[in-house]
């Protein structure tokens, strides 16, 4: 009869082949959690141990995940400059500490570089062993079936007349079906299945190296590039347009990729009643870019928020937008000294864009002195009825009711002093503003109007407006190295969980009364009813050449009061795990 067990034993400390079978993992043994040797050595390698451990690992991991947090809640100097600019006037207290922590620059801030090292080293320590102790399981013939078959979770035994050589050959054929592998040895079959778990959580370590190596790649050898483009204009992907650029050790702007493109216009759409009133429905920048030193060659193609353009191994992505106001500065004499857009950038959502108008080559005043001029105020792309209480704003980020608010300054710009300026903000210190009486002079315009400037410098028109977007030109050849890195994690994760490593014994044995005793059992690295059903499978498949035997021979009548008590008397039933 079958023999299935309900109660677990453990594996016989003294039986080599079941300590063998007990093992079914390719990770390393955990060492103890002491230093290993005396001295300065094994405190080393007692450190190395440590840091190549499973459990440090997961930490670094861990560690990492949270030093990334400050990089998506703090603006990056990398990514929009400008974000950290405006970030910066809003925090002034923090920015003396966030600036010492690296936080404008976290992923190239020495502490997020410590950690990112220190998990690298980990995976490698991890793998290199694991990878070669694999390799030897790999080529080492399935374990012989142990000595007590009956300790193995999944246990049945029957009775049969078939020869014992004939059992164990249809075993082997059997079990080479199912896709085990299997070795015949000393009158029983070993099979092995399931290498595909460990296959799985090799293929999760070697990818998270991929990754990390794809994301330290992309950060040694890509660069960033911001440029603001008006409507109508156009950008060439070179050191002279470009307004900022962040580089790495191996991508300068010597390394920049030859391209431009032209921004014919800009379509941005709004939502424009119910609740999120204001909220951007679309943002899309029509251009014309070619590839290369010949700029007659243009494809037509757009960019969208989240949907860059790819050309020559960079992307060009959509970062921001707003509004330009067209001016013509005229002189005392009527002489037209600045025509143009200017960019002003917005500081809500509703547009409200403070920005400055530089007239460098203004002239002379009344008085012969060569001097400059200076505009800094709003443009208010739907500006509301007054400004007694909230000053000038914008009441809706699209162009409803454009007004540009201003005062004037005259004097220095100080653009000749050999020191760096923001063109988008004003030095006031050699400037004087203008007055009308003991107030100072200002103007809201409306498109088409004028300003007649006091003190007899001359007239502002407002002519209109243009639309600008700012782009990210970004060069990162290791992010499709960390794309395929992560897709195999999770593959290799995948089959690391719901592959399940196994090994079944066919013992085949002649009884000294002529019947042959036919054993198999079963074992999993993790618990699970699929080896037991699995076993019983085999069984029943077995029964073909090896048929269970229900009514007993001679021999055993003779010793029937014996024979009832033994587990192998009559026709195999499932088998069962232990529990």
């Amino acid at each position: 009869m079958s023999d299935t067990k309900t109660s677990p034993q453990p594996a016989d400390a003294a039986d080599p082949d079941a300590a063998d079978v007990e093992r079914l993992s390719t990770a390393p043994a955990e060492d103890a959690d002491v230093p290993v040797g005396i001295g300065f050595v094994g405190w080393l390698r007692w450190f190395w141990r440590q840091l190549t451990s499973m459990r440090v690992a997961l930490l670094l991991l861990f560690l990492l995940s949270v030093a990334a947090i400050p990089g998506s809640l703090v603006p990056q100097e990398g990514q929009n400059p400008m974000k950290v600019a405006a970030w910066k006037e809003s925090h002034k207290g923090l920015v003396p500490l966030f600036e010492k922590l690296q936080m404008f620059d976290v992923y190239s801030s020495f502490w997020f570089g410590a950690i990112y090292i220190l998990l690298f080293i980990s995976l490698a320590g991890c793998i290199v062993p694991r990878t070669w102790q694999f390799v030897g399981v790999l080529r080492a013939q399935p374990p012989a079936a142990p000595r007590n078959l009956t300790r193995m979770p999944v246990y049945a035994a029957w009775q049969t007349d078939a020869d014992a050589d004939t059992v164990n050959a249809a075993a082997h054929a059997l079990l080479k079906k199912r896709r085990f592998r299997v070795a015949a040895n000393g009158g029983s079959v070993a099979a092995e299945k399931g290498y595909l778990r460990e296959v799985g959580n090799l293929l999760f370590h070697f990818s998270l190296f991929a990754l990390l190596i794809g994301v330290a790649w992309a950060g040694l050898a890509s660069g960033t590039a911001n440029k603001l483009v008006l409507e109508g204009q156009g950008y060439s992907n070179t050191t002279t347009q470009i307004d900022d650029f962040t580089g790495s050790p191996f991508y300068g702007v010597n390394d920049l990729d030859a391209f431009g493109f032209k921004l014919d216009g800009f379509t941005a759409k709004y939502q424009a009643d119910g609740p999120q009133t204001g909220t951007a429905r679309q943002f899309t920048a029509n251009v014309r870019y070619w590839v290369g030193d010949d700029a007659t060659k243009l494809k037509k193609s757009t960019i969208e928020v989240n949907h860059p353009l790819e050309i020559d191994g960079s992307k060009v992505f959509l970062i921001g937008h707003g509004y330009a106001p067209v001016v013509t500065v005229k002189n005392a004499k009527g002489e037209m000294v600045y025509r143009g857009p200017t960019a002003f950038l917005p500081r809500d959502a509703n547009m409200t864009s403070p920005g400055v108008i530089k007239v460098n080559d203004y002239g002379t005043d009344a008085n012969g002195n060569k001097t400059q001029l200076a505009f800094q105020g709003f443009f208010l792309p739907t500006a509301a009825p007054n400004f007694d209480r909230t000053g000038p704003i914008s009441l809706f980020p699209a162009p409803a009711d454009p007004q540009l608010v201003l005062t004037a300054y005259v004097g220095d710009l100080r653009t000749d002093s050999g020191l760096p300026q923001n063109v988008y903000q004003l030095d006031d210190k050699a400037m004087t503003q203008l007055k009308e009486g003991d107030k100072i002079a200002k103007a809201r315009l409306g498109v088409g109007q004028t300003w007649e400037l006091p003190d007899g410098y001359g007239t502002l028109s407002f002519d209109g407006y243009q639309q600008w977007a700012t782009f990210s030109i970004s060069h990162r050849p290791g992010n499709s190295i960390a794309l395929v890195g992560g897709i195999a994690a999770i593959l290799g994760l995948i089959g690391s969980l719901f592959v399940q490593r196994r090994r079944i014994w066919v013992r085949a044995v002649a009884g000294p009364d002529g019947r042959t005793l036919v054993e198999v059992a079963g074992l999993s690295r993790s618990e699970s009813a699929r080896t037991a059903e699995e076993l019983a499978e085999l069984a029943v498949e077995l029964q073909d050449d090896a048929p269970a035997v229900d009514e007993p021979s001679e021999t055993d009548t003779e010793d029937a009061p014996a024979a009832a008590d033994s587990p192998a008397a009559a026709a195999p039933t499932a088998p069962e795990t232990k529990e």
